[in-house]
């Protein structure tokens, strides 16, 4: 389960895209997350997928 915290969400993200995970869509498949819903949540505090740099900017 992903966590809640929007700021914990950003950075546990962004660590397992570096460290793990070549795209945001291998990511969601790995956590059996919905894309438009991580996306979503983590715009709402003002942070946008960045797929050339494979994190949350």
């Amino acid at each position: 389960m992903l966590p809640q915290d929007p700021i914990i969400l950003l950075s546990y993200v962004n660590t397992q895209l570096r460290d793990r995970d070549a795209s945001l869509a291998a990511f969601c498949d790995r956590e059996n997350a919905d894309e438009a819903d991580l996306r979503a949540r983590l715009q709402e505090v003002g942070y946008i997928y960045d797929a050339q740099a494979n994190r949350f900017v």
